[in-house]
């Protein structure tokens, strides 16, 4: 049977009345451990150890056209299985296999194909024959307790739309299409990986709300704001940081624009905007325009200035 991300749950139907609960008691067991956040951030070694992960991830996403939910899934095994395993330093080839290894174990939980001479070759540096890959990915479900069914982000969004009560049903589907995008892309952050995934998922909408349909907004953030189940200090954090995620993107795609026109002036802009962005939240990009305000709404209700 292939997993749906969106239903971790098997043997129940969504949103029946203990499905949730249980969504909500269970997802810490799919995090890491709170030592592995403690090691990302003192050891340098764990954070280049996981972009290069997360970058090699990727790259099989875009070369094999795989399904979105496959590298993601394969990233969150990853996650979850250095944060309780220690990596040895200097054995490059470990980081490969384990990649090779959360890919094939995510593919075979999607049912999907997965072929390892994929991302075997010359290039490639390392050859790892089948055995080696079984003995691996044994390893990893070891760690992981055999609980590959993930509770993730897209476990939650379903529940969550539910709580705005939307009045117009034809907005659930943008609104859930932009915080699944969101989602993607916060798995790439370190920042996120110590907020729960229900937290994650209520910040992913939110965000997407207040660019969707921002006069509903403030209604959006005490729904979710007033749920049992949501600790309102950590939406706040979380939503912030989903927010300024964003705001990044936006900064990096109008720079990236301004930059093809390739006159002096722009590329001195762009230098100068990438340096004070790290610092302020409305950066000027070409004489005097600024980043809209409308792009940045804290969830405190007050806008940056």
């Amino acid at each position: 049977m292939e997993f749906d991300l969106e239903n971790s749950l098997t043997s129940l139907e969504e949103h029946q009345s203990d499905t949730v609960p249980n969504l909500f008691a269970s997802e810490s067991d799919h995090m890491p451990s709170r030592n592995f956040l403690h090691c990302l951030k003192t050891s340098g070694f764990y954070v280049s150890f996981r972009q290069e992960a997360i970058s090699l991830i990727l790259q099989a996403q875009y070369s094999c056209n795989y399904d979105a939910f496959i590298p993601y899934l394969a990233a969150n095994y990853m996650d979850r299985f250095i944060s309780k395993q220690e990596i040895p330093q200097g054995k490059p080839w470990i980081l490969r296999l384990l990649v090779i290894s959360c890919l094939s174990l995510a593919a075979k939980m999607k049912n999907a194909h997965f072929s390892v001479s994929d991302f075997q070759g010359e290039e490639a540096g390392f050859i790892f024959d089948t055995q080696t890959i079984n003995r691996m990915e044994l390893l990893i479900l070891d760690a992981l307790n055999w609980r590959m069914r993930s509770i993730t982000p897209f476990s939650f969004v379903h529940f969550f739309i539910s709580v705005l009560e939307l009045k117009d049903p034809s907005t659930s589907q943008p609104l859930k299409d932009r915080a699944t995008e969101i989602i993607f892309k916060a798995q790439n952050e370190i920042k996120f990986l110590e907020f729960k995934p229900s937290i994650v998922a209520a910040s992913a909408l939110l965000v997407a709300s207040n660019e969707l349909l921002p006069l509903q907004f403030p209604l959006f953030k005490c729904s979710i704001s007033s749920c049992a189940f949501v600790n309102k200090e950590k939406l706040l954090s979380c939503f912030n940081a989903v927010q300024e995620m964003v705001e990044m993107e936006w900064y990096e795609s109008m720079l990236d624009t301004l930059s093809c026109t390739r006159t002096p002036l722009s590329v001195l802009d762009r230098q100068c905007t990438r340096s004070e962005s790290e610092t302020t939240s409305t950066t000027s990009i070409t004489n005097g325009s600024t980043v809209p305000e409308i792009k940045r709404r804290r969830l405190n209700g007050h806008s940056s200035k």
